[in-house]
């Protein structure tokens, strides 16, 4: 049973979840619920279309960089457009990552992750120098247990780890001459500008973050050595007494009867030939067999890798935009109704403290949820969208409802004012030319 360890900023509900679970509270009048519901509906739908301009400029930004792109280039950009547009498509990714409540990773905890022992029994080397750039985001942290094997499956222990629900990773190649051999993707399509590396996982162990890592690869530990080396010197040791040294012997012998030493001349026979041959053919047999064993064992290592990256993996290249667009959607829609809601049924204007105050304790008392509410963010937006409004001595309290939904509705069909403009612009034309004929006319 995974519980959270901290209050995260992230708030684990659907949102239409979370417009049943407000509109189930007491001392909620049911005339209003569909009036709330509504304007709910129309919040939505504002926050989806303003998510739907913001993907498509990080879909332009990472076009020229992405390996999964399919579609043909009209033209290449300048060495210095290249920098610009993934500079923009840094701070795009990082600005999306944000709104979805997602959080960086810093570089001591991924050089801790390399320091500690991993989960998966098995030892990871990963070097983050191999890429221009290393972004790392996570959302979501369970404390989590887990029964292990311990001395050859006879001692079982329970131990505790982090995990992270969510795990963004964005990777940034160093300008070289060959691209290809740095992804080892032969389907990558040719571009003279290095390729970005965009995935999203799930349930990431803290301790394993390195498996995530495309250049992440499989180390020996001293246990699986000790696991072939053990049984290979006790092996070894017998073969070496009982037939090596024979055979070391009798080559000796021969040897210095070819070089006249010892009194007791030696022919190398068939007998002696089928000896040695034997003799080496084990010792030959005998070798690779622990070096096949060494090399099952890393591929067995290699598949414990891959099982669990497969499991993890939700989404790779452009798609995680798409994915990370819909969570930031999300939390963007919540976090507004939350703080609208509240307002609302407070019947008093709240200060900004009482708003996170009681919106916290809302969700860890009922539904046992610690959330580090961002309230902040919350009346940003309620305030830019014109829902709530600040009083005397800095508190703020909320637009009714019919005026709310009114003024979204309205803020809706001026959003493309540009058609306003463009027929302003015709009639504008169209009454030019009337004048015109009219001086011409006699």
């Amino acid at each position: 049973m995974a519980k959270h360890s901290t209050h995260q900023r992230y708030i684990p509900f659907r949102k239409t979840d979370l417009v049943k679970m407000l509109l189930a509270e007491k001392g909620r009048e049911d005339n209003t619920k569909e009036s709330f519901r509504e304007l709910c509906e129309i919040l939505f739908a504002f926050f989806h279309f303003e998510f739907h301009e913001k993907i498509e400029t990080i879909k332009d930004c990472y076009a020229p960089f992405g390996a999964d792109i399919s579609t043909k280039r009209v033209e290449e950009l300048s060495p210095q457009e290249a920098e610009e547009t993934r500079a923009r498509l840094r701070k795009e990714l990082c600005a999306l990552a944000d709104a979805a409540n997602f959080q960086p990773v810093e570089k001591a905890d991924l050089d801790r992750a390399l320091e500690e022992e991993s989960l998966l029994k098995v030892r990871l080397v990963a070097s983050f120098d191999d890429f221009a750039e290393v972004l790392v985001f996570r959302r979501g942290e369970s404390v989590r247990t887990e029964e292990t094997s311990h001395f050859f499956g006879l001692k079982k222990k329970k131990i505790r780890f982090i995990t992270y629900d969510r795990v963004l990773l964005y990777l940034q190649y160093p300008e070289t001459e060959d691209l290809k051999r740095e992804t080892n993707d032969i389907s990558a399509p040719a571009s003279p500008h290095a390729p970005s590396i965009v995935k999203l996982f799930q349930n990431v162990p803290k301790a394993d973050l390195e498996m995530l890592f495309p250049n992440a690869q499989v180390r020996m530990r001293t246990v699986d050595k000790l696991a072939i080396g053990l049984p290979a010197l006790v092996t070894g040791g017998v073969t070496v007494t009982t037939k090596l040294l024979a055979a070391i012997g009798l080559f000796a012998a021969i040897l210095g009867s070819w070089l006249g030493i010892g009194d007791d001349p030696k022919e190398l026979d068939q007998t002696s030939v089928t000896a040695l041959a034997l003799t080496f053919g084990s010792l030959g047999a005998f070798l690779f067999k622990q070096w096949t064993k060494f090399k099952n064992r890393k591929i067995q290592f290699m598949k414990t890798l891959s099982d669990h990256l497969y499991f993890r993996n939700l989404d790779n290249g452009a798609g995680v935009f798409h994915n990370l667009l819909d969570a930031a959607e999300e939390e963007e829609s919540k976090e507004a109704i939350l703080a609208y809601h509240f307002l609302l049924t407070a019947g008093t204007p709240l200060s900004h403290a009482e708003i996170d105050e009681r919106i916290e304790h809302w969700l860890e008392t009922k539904w046992k949820c610690p959330v580090n509410f961002e309230i902040d963010d919350a009346l940003s937006k309620l305030s830019r969208l014109g829902l709530i409004e600040k009083s005397l001595g800095k508190t703020w309290y909320a637009v009714p409802l019919d005026k709310a939904k009114r003024h979204l509705d309205q803020l809706w069909d001026n959003h493309f004012s540009y058609h306003d403009a463009a027929k302003e612009a015709e009639e504008a034309t169209e009454s030019g030319v009337s004048r015109r004929e009219n001086v011409e006319k006699p």
